[in-house]
């Protein structure tokens, strides 16, 4: 079976515009989860000034003539340009990862017209940028969307349509989506804590990140996605499964396709987004795939939910932590507080690893597991 190798990347995130800086901050424990105010509304999330965008963005283009979200996505496309400058343009396919796009244009059209809040129009903003010629795909299917880029992407390169691509994903901190949060009472007013006794809520952020993917393996020391699998619990449009059937058949599935048993799996990124029901649906899950004492950490303490974006961040940070040979901590967790034993990792440590999985679950019961190899040189 083809693999699909993860190349040069980059993360743009209240942590830094560069995927070094991300991993120095993600190894101390530091986060850029911050004091948030909207409609009089206190919380906490990841926010990303205009003026640090527009001040990155200046080498570049002209901001005004782009969104926010547009200038984040092209940011760390270009870094990824910049470090493989052969990249034939004309045969390169982009697929996108987003769940709601230039929604904050819903707010405030300003000079941009009415059709750039659609996703399609979004790809195909970034793709004229860049002068690639292929069409450009999007992947949008809740907060699975980031590491469905990675499957899809994966399977379209098994059947030859092209032996590279260009996967980015990214979406905004808006008042669109807080509200939204806000109205399910899932916002948290602290910092959240993934996992803990006193969870009570989600941080919400936004970021951008980019990878160059190829079906071609590289020479040197890397890592590829050697399985994916996906499955839909349909158990409800916001709600996650009591016994967490849909993220529990994707594990096995994987499991299955790979031959990578529980206990060859080094490290689990879990979604862990501190909500009351869906720390204890992954906790269920996790359990009736006996993965109970194989390390498992969230990102969300340090990112908080990046939707569309965070399964592609921690995929790419789950690389890192492949070839790095390292555990990367669960920020804010405490005491554990769901109903099944798990080896939550509660600091940063050195451990050898040879395979990752990372899951992801959204709305509308949509849930992912991807499982990522090292391979030597």
């Amino acid at each position: 079976m083809r693999h699909l190798y993860l190349l040069d990347d980059a993360i743009i995130s209240p942590l830094g515009f560069t995927t070094s800086e991300n991993l120095k901050a993600v190894r101390q424990g530091i986060s850029g989860i911050q004091p948030y105010t909207f409609s009089g509304i206190k919380t906490y999330a990841g926010f990303i000034s205009n003026k640090k965008i527009d001040a990155g963005f200046y080498e570049i283009a002209a901001p005004e003539k782009y969104t926010k979200l547009e200038k984040m996505l092209i940011l760390a496309i270009q870094q990824v340009l910049d470090k493989n400058p052969g990249l034939d343009r004309a045969s390169i396919p982009l697929i996108l990862s987003t769940t709601k796009g230039n929604i904050d244009l819903l707010d405030n059209l300003g000079n941009f017209p009415k059709n750039r809040i659609y996703l399609g129009k979004l790809a195909q903003t970034l793709s004229d940028f860049f002068g690639f010629k292929q069409k450009p795909m999007v992947v949008s299917n809740a907060c699975i969307s980031g590491g469905l880029a990675l499957s899809i992407t994966k399977r379209l390169m098994i059947t030859g349509k092209f032996k590279n691509a260009i996967v980015c994903a990214g979406d905004l901190l808006s008042n669109f989506v807080l509200t939204g949060f806000n109205s399910f009472q899932a916002l948290s007013k602290n910092p959240c804590k993934p996992f803990s006794e006193n969870r009570d809520g989600i941080n919400l952020g936004e970021a951008a990140t980019a990878i160059l993917v190829s079906s071609e393996k590289p020479k040197t020391k890397s890592v590829s996605l050697i399985g994916e699998a996906s499955a839909n619990d349909a158990n409800h449009i916001s709600g996650p499964s009591k016994t967490g059937e849909g993220l529990f058949k994707s594990i096995t599935s994987i499991v299955q396709k790979t031959g990578i048993s529980p206990e060859n799996i080094g490290f689990l990124s879990a979604h862990g987004t501190a909500t009351l029901y869906n720390d204890e649906m992954e906790t269920v899950a996790f359990d009736r795939a006996k993965l109970n004492t194989v390390p498992i950490n969230s990102f969300k303490g340090i990112y908080g939910h990046t939707l569309g974006a965070s399964a592609l961040i921690e995929s790419i940070l789950s690389k890192y932590s492949l070839l790095n040979s390292e555990l990367y901590a669960t920020v804010n967790f405490d005491k554990t507080g769901v109903s099944k034993p798990l080896n939550i990792t509660s600091e940063y440590a050195k451990k050898e690893l040879s395979y990752v999985l990372k899951t992801a679950s959204g709305f509308g019961g949509c849930n992912l597991a991807l499982m990522f190899k090292k391979n030597l040189v």
